[in-house]
């Protein structure tokens, strides 16, 4: 039985590889939305960046989970219960296999209370037949911190 267990968990690790392979960090994003006179580019490294502005935006703002799934999955399904602000758009270029490069989006409340949220439409598509996980993700204070940093207002603009 101890056999079977284990060969079911080698193959389990296996097949998770290229999953795991493929899961790439963005290479750049851009910010639009309410009290920006303009595209609002947020540079640096999505994928172990944490410490650059696109690396923290990525890290605090639910990326990973959001575009592939995660176990323990830190998403929700439906839209907590808050007061949303203010949305700003968030378009995050993604290089792929045989360099392509797809653009996915996540809208950012940064405003909202009691915290920061993301939201990413589910089944967007991605390097041709790939598809977003998508979901809510609460993110901290911070969120709101470094998008305060890159550019957008220290509050809410007024609608």
């Amino acid at each position: 039985m101890r056999r079977y267990l284990a060969a079911a968990a080698v193959l389990a690790t296996a097949l998770a590889l290229p999953t795991l392979a493929l899961a790439k960090g963005p290479s750049s994003a851009s910010i639009t939305g309410p009290g920006l006179n303009q595209l609002l580019a947020v540079n640096g490294q999505g994928e172990g960046g944490l410490g650059t502005p696109l690396g923290n935006l990525v890290d605090l703002g639910g990326f990973f989970p959001q575009m592939y799934g995660q176990s323990p999955d830190p998403t929700l399904r439906h839209q907590p219960k808050s007061t949303l602000g203010p949305r700003y758009t968030v378009t995050y270029v993604v290089p792929g296999p045989n360099n392509t490069k797809s653009k996915v989006v996540q809208s950012v409340y940064p405003y909202a209370k009691p915290v920061p949220l993301t939201f990413m439409r589910p089944g967007q598509s991605f390097w041709g037949s790939r598809r977003t996980y998508g979901g809510w993700f609460r993110s901290t204070f911070s969120l709101k911190d470094i998008l305060v940093k890159a550019g957008l207002p220290a509050t809410a603009p007024i609608r």
